[in-house]
């Protein structure tokens, strides 16, 4: 799984019920642009606001729907360690390629501390874990060194680096071997990371322009440096205005606007405010969406 992995939106009612029609036609509609994986019920799947039994059949459904076509990453992480292993264990068998297990938020463990826990988790779960770091979203950040040491475990495939540091990279890379998968986590500086060694990113903007991140992804795994920049300045502010509010608010937004899903997000998450709607919008307009 390299290049445009899509943080797919969970689309839902006006009354915050999932809309499953709506996750067939993403499903299918990611597909045929050339993302190379789904990752469902992450941060921009609103995973915190899932109930545990809604959550695993969520995860079930997307990977039934899209077996054949395209690869679900489970978004499985929380901030205990049994919880974390009993909903991957939940859909384990689920078909999917992978778990993707966040930090833990809020405990703020020691480094040590998180060895452990996605050890634990490693050798509790028959599915690969892909380790997520993102310390402007969990108060604490997964150190390189913490990350080779990880790298280690037979269970371990892979790390999403949320930071922005592109120079972090370069030490992922040689702590962790060449096989290790790094995935950016920051659509703003995703080509950078790739270019610098990275294995792809996943994105938010791909949510709602899936085949231009497919094709500047494509550029930048090939280390063509000028091409993947062209490809990347009509969506630089994408990039931005995807997290003028809190993420996946402009995101759902957007792709209500292309008559992608319907008008639903669930407290404490809101709608995205007027004052926001014209620079999401002129964004959309830059990178050739509709708007």
């Amino acid at each position: 799984m390299k290049g445009s992995l899509a943080a797919l939106v969970t689309p839902m009612s006006v009354g915050g019920a999932v809309d499953y029609g709506a996750v067939d036609r993403l499903i299918e509609w990611h597909a045929e642009s050339g993302t190379a994986a789904l990752v469902v019920a992450g941060t921009t799947g609103e995973s915190a606001t899932l109930r545990h039994e809604e959550h695993a059949q969520l995860i079930r459904y997307a990977a039934r729907q899209a077996a054949g076509r395209i690869p679900v990453v489970a978004g499985t992480g929380s901030n205990s360690t049994a919880q974390t292993i009993a909903l991957s264990r939940a859909v384990a068998d689920a078909g999917i390629a992978a778990c993707l297990v966040v930090t833990p938020y809020y405990n703020k463990p020691t480094q040590e501390g998180m060895f452990r826990h996605f050890t634990a988790i490693a050798e509790a779960v028959e599915r690969p874990l892909i380790l997520y770091n993102v310390p402007g979203r969990t108060a604490v950040d997964l150190a390189p060194e913490t990350v080779g040491r990880l790298a280690g475990h037979a269970g371990i495939g892979g790390c999403k680096e949320a930071t922005g540091e592109v120079e972090r990279v370069a030490r992922l890379r040689a702590l962790c071997g060449e096989e290790f998968l790094l995935y950016s986590g920051d659509d703003a500086t995703a080509r950078e990371f790739m270019l610098a060694g990275g294995d792809g990113v996943i994105s938010v903007t791909a949510n709602v322009a899936p085949a231009a991140m497919a094709r500047m992804c494509a550029a930048a795994l090939n280390g063509d440096d000028r091409e993947a920049a062209r490809l990347d300045a009509p969506l630089a502010g994408l990039h931005d205005a995807l997290f003028v509010e809190s993420n996946p608010i402009p995101a759902k937004w957007a792709l209500h606007r292309m008559n992608r899903i319907g008008k639903g997000i669930r407290l404490p998450l809101t709608w995205l405010s007027e004052p926001r709607r014209e620079q999401v919008a002129a964004a959309m307009s830059r990178a050739g969406l509709p708007s």
